[in-house]
């Protein structure tokens, strides 16, 4: 397949013909990689099957792992959803258009191929104008996961996902690099309390302030479960590089210390390190790739592009430092524990 390549710019847009072209591809059933706030998504017509099937094959995603629909406006919703609770009003009304997924209740119209095969659907109206504006175009739900190989490093740039899916998918949308960096908080609203399946740029502070009760999935805190994935990322291996990957966590100088002593024991040419841009010159030996500024609250964004980085410089072994009391912590520490297998050392004193 020949990939073709259109662009989207904040003050230009889309030119000429290009976004009817687009949308055009999403409603015939083709792939469409395009830009949101979060990551880059892997867009098809949530309403066709057939869709729902490529999407799974350009990522080689298991077929149970449930899609998102993206849709360009709370009006869109109303068709693809069985009933919205006042719970889910309010949570629209703060958060949407933004980086928050709700799952309700499907219809009849959303098919299973799309849902995993469950009764429930995820939704989000993202907040990217480029992208509202191809749904909108598109005059269908957008089922979007990230545009990546599954198990691999989500993409933050066109490049990205060029690397993973040329010649796999019909377009990519070049938008430049996103905003955020990490995907959408996720809710599940069928059940009585409030389930956060996935955190993200909304937190569970911001979530709780709004509604509040709300509880974190148990799978959370660890390994995933045998159950059915109810949203994405929460089964399977996801978000990672092609080398092992251990987080040490404790107070800074001790992890710096421990990092240092684990890195001699490897060529330094075959070994990473993870660190922010305030440590990254305490490590003498091996190949260091910062994630970001925790002064700045800039760790979430460069995550992602710092995890394909080592995947360049063909390492053999990463140790990354732990990012717990930063901004978004909860996002972060989710998609590195994931990353790295749940792989965390925990230094004594901790």
């Amino acid at each position: 397949m020949n990939t073709q390549y259109i662009t989207w710019d904040r003050e230009c847009g889309y030119q000429g013909k290009e976004l009817a072209r687009a949308a055009e591809i999403l409603r015939r059933g083709g792939l469409v990689a395009f830009p949101t706030e979060t990551v880059y998504g892997l867009g098809g017509n949530g309403l066709l099957a057939s869709a729902a099937e490529k999407i799974y094959a350009a990522k080689g995603r298991p077929s149970d792992n449930p899609l998102i629909l993206h849709i360009s406006s709370q009006e869109e919703l109303f068709p693809l959803v069985r009933e919205v609770s006042d719970t889910g009003k309010r949570l629209m009304e703060a958060f949407w258009p933004g980086p928050m997924t709700l799952i309700f209740e499907k219809t009849d119209r959303v098919p299973l191929e799309t849902t995993g095969g469950l009764d429930t659907v995820a939704i989000r109206m993202p907040e990217h104008p480029g992208a509202r504006e191809l749904i909108a175009c598109a005059g269908v739900p957008v089922a979007a996961p990230s545009a990546n190989i599954s198990g691999r490093p989500s993409p933050t740039s066109a490049e990205h996902v060029r690397e993973d899916l040329d010649g796999r998918i019909d377009l990519i949308i070049d938008g430049g690099n996103v905003g955020i960096g990490l995907e959408s908080t996720i809710i599940d609203l069928t059940e009585t309390v409030p389930v956060i399946l996935r955190p993200g740029a909304v937190t569970s502070a911001m979530i709780a302030e709004v509604i509040g009760e709300v509880r974190l999935d148990a799978g959370l805190a660890g390994k995933d479960s045998l159950e059915p994935p109810k949203a994405p990322g929460m089964k399977y291996r996801h978000y990672a590089p092609e080398a092992a990957m251990t987080i040490i966590e404790g107070e800074m100088e001790t992890v710096i210390e421990r990092i240092n002593q684990l890195a001699g024991d490897y060529p330094a040419d075959k070994v990473g390190i993870l660190a922010a841009e305030e440590t990254k010159e305490r490590y003498p030996h091996g190949q260091v790739v910062t994630v970001g500024s925790r002064t700045a609250g800039t760790i979430g964004k460069g995550l992602y592009r710092a995890l394909r980085t080592f995947d360049h410089l063909g390492v053999e072994v990463i140790f990354s430092e732990t990012f717990s009391g930063e901004r978004d912590s909860e996002a972060i520490m989710n998609r590195l524990k994931k990353a790295a297998g749940y792989h965390v050392e925990i230094l004594p004193g901790k």
